[in-house]
């Protein structure tokens, strides 16, 4: 099933990584492939993707239809004019395409882009995020890291991490550079480019935001081993209770620093006291949301029949995702969070304040606010 046909939204996929690590091979690979289907591909500029002529079946100043389907378009303006603009050429039958692939530039900030998806009236109706693709060049991108922040901030947001270039190092240095990776973002999944290649499917679908995700779908979004998930009617901080949220994961507390940005997860083992959660969240993002790069997870809520998917940015949060349809027997609540400039005491006393309280549900929830705030500073 086209993701699309899910509830009835354009799937989005944002391909970013920094200038000469293999973005550009990668998507004219995509472009060039007849099995890639009916793909609008938004790119900066048509001359730095070196389109290949004999592929071309026809073109305008804005848009170029490939042979193999895929329908190329330059950004004219500013990126939500020009999603508007496809999605008003495709209900009008003038443009046929099934999802969505944005090249960022070289140093562009995922992360005012996953924003716009989610708060744009003119664009969220019709579009949703399918995940983040970052390329990482596996020879120079260590000394990347270190000197550029932007890119760090690509890896932390990352939901798929291609490797490319790793031809070009030792099998040593290579591990290395993936643990460093793992350490800015242990949930984003990787995978090494061949020639500047990766299997098609391997770029789409790695959102679990979906009423058909499964068990491995949430493992592989979360970067766990296993994961299950669990509703959370009702919350506050996301949407109304006919669409509340799932919860985040965070294994046992463990975390780790790249440029400021750490990343930390904890398991909560049984259902969660949804008002518990809720207020843990709202102290979190109200205290520290711009620092939160990226939030996500799976709850179980307590007197809830099944589990809840929510992903954010910083204080931004997708509409959460019920699982009416699940079928796992684990009740285990996981959350993910990736934040900058917080230390990991901080980020830990607060995960750790959630577990208790989910332990305690008659304790009083002012000792929560007051240590959240406490540690926060």
């Amino acid at each position: 099933m086209n993701a699309d046909e899910l509830d009835g939204r354009v799937p989005v996929t944002l391909l970013t990584g920094f200038l000469g690590v293999g973005k550009t091979t990668l998507l004219n690979h995509l472009i060039r492939d007849p099995n890639a289907g009916r793909i609008a591909v938004v790119m900066n500029e048509f001359g730095d993707a070196g389109l290949d002529h004999d592929l071309i079946e026809e073109s305008t100043e804005e848009t170029i239809l490939m042979q193999s389907g895929c329908l190329c378009c330059s950004i004219r303006g500013d990126l939500s004019k020009t999603l508007t603009s496809l999605m008003a050429r495709r209900k009008r039958g003038e443009l046929s395409f099934d999802r969505v692939v944005i090249e960022t530039t070289g140093i562009a900030d995922p992360g005012p882009i996953m924003h716009t998806m989610v708060v744009d009236n003119l664009i969220a109706p019709h579009y949703r995020t399918d995940g983040v693709v970052t390329v990482a060049d596996a020879a120079t991108g260590p000394s990347t890291l270190e000197k550029q922040s932007e890119a760090v901030n690509q890896i932390a947001m990352a939901d798929l991490v291609v490797l490319s270039k790793t031809d070009l190092v030792t099998p040593t240095e290579l591990t290395r550079f993936e643990t460093r990776i793992a350490g800015i973002n242990s949930s984003a999944k990787r995978i090494k480019a061949q020639k500047g290649q990766v299997p098609l499917g391997a770029l789409f679908g790695l959102s679990a935001m979906r009423s058909n995700v499964t068990t491995d779908d949430i493992s592989d979004w979360l970067g766990m081993a296993k994961a299950t998930p669990d509703p959370l009617a009702g919350l506050s901080g996301f949407a109304a209770p006919d669409s509340a949220p799932a919860a985040l994961p965070l294994p046992t507390a463990h975390a780790h620093h790249d440029h400021k940005i750490i990343s930390a997860s904890i398991e909560l083992e049984h259902p969660i006291p949804a008002n518990v959660f809720d207020y843990w969240l709202d102290s979190l993002i109200t205290i520290r949301g711009p620092d939160i790069l990226r939030m996500k997870g799976i709850v179980h809520v307590e007197g809830m029949g099944w589990p809840f998917v929510f992903h954010g940015v910083q204080h931004i949060f997708d509409a959460p995702v019920p699982l009416t349809s699940w079928s796992g027997t684990d009740t285990t609540s996981r959350v993910v969070v990736i934040a900058r400039n917080m230390s990991l005491s901080l980020l830990d006393a607060s995960l750790e304040t959630l577990r208790l309280q989910a332990n305690e549900p008659d304790a009083q929830l002012d000792g929560m606010m007051v240590h959240t705030t406490e540690i926060s500073i």
